[in-house]
């Protein structure tokens, strides 16, 4: 039949013929016991819409084929069921309950489109590959996809295959008291260490400052966080002077950062009491959090599109707001929207900022040690700036150490800038063996992109070190431990 003869005849069906075209069973209630699900409508739907309230046998979506026999609600539009229906197929959705689920959807702007739009973007931020791998100061952990937890500790020297099994994976030792724990997301820090896990629980070791991991067996001891049992943690972050958590409603906590009176001020480091970070968060669901020395960025999730609020110590300008004040609350970056920039992703290094625009921008600001900005200086930024130099592919991952930087491209080049680690001819043997080289222009990390494997993720320590080790993840998910290279190829 022609295309425009059956959108002339499908047109002449009034919607005043819907139900007679119906069989009587379909209109007539339902007999059946009730389902889990609901079937909402509006009373009085707006000309054109369909009237589930009086059909209760029909739902929403891929719905109409087939009955369904929900139970009418009367509230809900059919985008509104059609989103509710696939807000429940979420797998954090699922874990709410009622109440979690009717708060989230207030806090998300009041629709549930909105909350699915919500839960989207938080499982993009938890990226698509099925390992995770995250360096530490001394220590470096990966997360498999079953979530198995294995760790190892601290290169120094040329790339070694650490996973899967291979005769380097002997560095590999998996954490035998998380046996029947699923793992889902971890962070690691200079003699910390912390996993969420499946059901929202936070286990971790070495959190206190003064018992920090100083052997292979303090690892073996993962402990639940108790004052975290009340909040289904999705997220968590080490910073040097605090800790934070996300919750699966959204919303932000912190451990031993103080008060508002003492945020961005290190705490009693035995108070483990989380606190929710209130102000300009209070009432907005956060899609994802990072942590630097002394500062915490947040991607918020608003009915126009992502957003990133920081607080905490704001100098050098890492707060991203034009000064090197210091703010107490969370405060929107609204610079971004002059840059036209719709952010996606947030990356925290010790001293300085980066975003991941929607179109692969790549955003820094904060200290600019050794050019770890990318903008061919070395001097701080106290607004985000956009990265230029970085080629023609789309940057889809960023990683951000204490002065490195380092962008992967969706066509398999990674670009670096900042420290690079440069040998001292003839140095003693208990003198420095390094030295810092700065890179204050973007340059293709040539030793990472021979290695033969497309790298697809690229975490970096935060040590005290000026240069630091890499852990990096390539497509086929092999996982390869190295430290920074000097790439002698100028640019």
């Amino acid at each position: 039949m022609d295309t425009r003869t059956r959108k002339s005849q499908s047109s002449s069906i009034r919607f005043s013929n819907i139900l007679g075209l119906l069989a009587p069973s379909a209109a007539a209630p339902s007999s059946m016991e009730p389902q889990y699900e609901t079937c909402h409508s509006r009373v009085q739907p707006p000309p054109g819409e369909f009237p589930l309230a009086f059909i209760p046998g029909l739902a929403t979506c891929s719905f109409f084929r087939q009955p369904t026999n929900l139970i009418p609600e009367f509230e809900l539009s059919i985008c509104e069921v059609a989103a509710l229906e696939l807000c429940r197929k979420r797998g954090m959705f699922k874990q709410m309950k009622r109440k979690e689920g009717e708060e989230l959807k207030e806090r998300s702007g009041g629709s549930w489109k909105l909350v699915l739009m919500y839960l989207l973007a938080r499982e993009a931020s938890q990226g698509s590959e099925k390992l995770q791998v995250v360096a530490g100061g001394s220590h470096n952990i990966i997360v498999t996809g079953s979530g198995d937890v294995y760790t190892f500790g601290q290169i120094d020297g040329l790339p070694l295959s650490v996973y899967p099994a291979t005769k380097d994976s002997s560095l590999l030792k998996k954490i035998s008291s998380l046996e029947g724990v699923r793992i889902v997301q971890a962070a690691a820090a200079p003699g910390k260490t912390m996993l969420v896990s499946d059901s929202g629980l936070v286990y971790a070791c070495g959190l206190d400052i003064a018992q920090k991991i100083q052997n292979e067996a303090d690892m073996q001891s993962m402990l639940v966080v108790d004052s975290l049992k009340e909040i289904f943690v999705v997220q968590v972050v080490i910073g040097v002077l605090f800790v934070a958590v996300l919750s699966m409603e959204g919303r932000v906590y912190t451990i031993f950062w103080g008060d508002e009176l003492k945020l961005g001020h290190q705490s009693d480091p035995m108070d483990m009491e989380p606190r929710p970070l209130n102000g300009a968060l209070a009432n907005i669901p956060v899609v994802q959090i990072g942590a630097g020395h002394c500062y915490l960025l947040a991607l918020a999730f608003q009915p126009n599109g992502m957003s990133v609020y920081s607080v905490g110590c704001g100098e050098g300008g890492k707060l991203g707001h034009g000064s090197t004040t210091s703010e107490k609350l969370p405060r929107l970056i609204e610079h971004f929207q002059v840059l036209n920039v719709q952010p996606t992703s947030i990356f925290a290094g010790t001293w300085h900022a980066a975003v991941l625009g929607h179109n692969g921008e790549v955003c820094t600001w904060g200290w600019g040690h050794c050019g770890c900005l990318g903008h061919r200086n070395d001097a701080y930024q106290t607004l985000p700036m956009v990265v230029q130099g970085l080629g023609d592919g789309k940057a889809v991952h960023i990683a951000t150490g204490n002065l490195t930087t380092f962008v992967v491209h969706d066509n398999g080049q990674i670009y670096y800038f900042g420290a690079e680690r440069q040998e001292i001819p003839d140095a003693a043997p208990f003198e420095p063996q390094y030295t810092a080289k700065a890179v204050i222009n973007p340059k293709l990390a040539r030793y990472l992109m021979d290695m033969g494997e497309k790298i697809v993720q690229i975490s970096i320590a935060k040590s005290a070190e000026e240069f630091d080790h890499l852990v990096v993840l390539t497509e086929s998910g092999n996982v390869f431990a190295l430290c920074m290279a000097v790439d002698d190829d100028e640019e």
